[in-house]
């Protein structure tokens, strides 16, 4: 009988292990919103790490989280470094592409509460006088992140703070009604 227990066991976790292997290699979460104002606005909002503060959803949860900047104030090779409670974790931004009024790529480190590298992409796509802004965060899944996917969708996870935060952005860069 314990034989049988055991060879169930190692056939679930043979299969189990066969599952989580052929989960997808990575991830893509993406987001946009339509603000009325020029790109030139939205692009300072993203390029300059300090203004962040105003718009990034992660702030919002945790208002005790503690920021430090390094390098430039804002462009490439800006970069912040954040430690907040158990739902912010740890981490490391840094700008690591920007072309004015068009685009800028940042590289993030996450330290907690699971170890990792994304890339994140901010576009501003000017349509008469709106500008489209796209908020994207790609990365690739190890086999741990590809066991937590089976349980936990990162689309689900973060894109609900990439719609809050682009909300913040667009409410803080469009006029105020009358």
């Amino acid at each position: 009988m314990a034989k049988k227990i055991l060879a169930v066991l190692a056939a679930a976790l043979v299969a189990f292990l066969v599952v989580v292997a052929l989960q997808p290699g990575g991830y893509r979460v993406t987001r946009s919103t339509t603000v009325a104002a020029p790109p030139a606005t939205l692009f300072a909002q993203v390029n300059e790490l300090k203004n962040w503060e105003a718009w990034n959803p992660w702030g919002k949860i945790d208002p005790a989280m503690k920021m430090t900047y390094d390098g430039p104030p804002s462009g490439v090779g800006a970069s912040y470094h954040w430690v907040g409670n158990s739902e912010v974790g740890e981490g490391k931004l840094t700008i690591t592409r920007s072309v004015a009024n068009e685009s800028i790529g940042c590289r993030m480190d996450f330290v907690k509460p699971m170890a990792g590298i994304s890339d994140a992409e901010f576009t501003f796509k000017p349509e008469g006088d709106q500008t489209t802004v796209t908020w994207t965060m790609t990365g690739t899944n190890n086999f741990i992140a590809k066991a937590f996917c089976l349980f936990m969708s990162m689309d689900k996870m973060v894109g609900g703070q990439f719609e809050r935060g682009l909300a913040n952005l667009k409410a803080g860069a469009e006029p105020a009604k009358p």
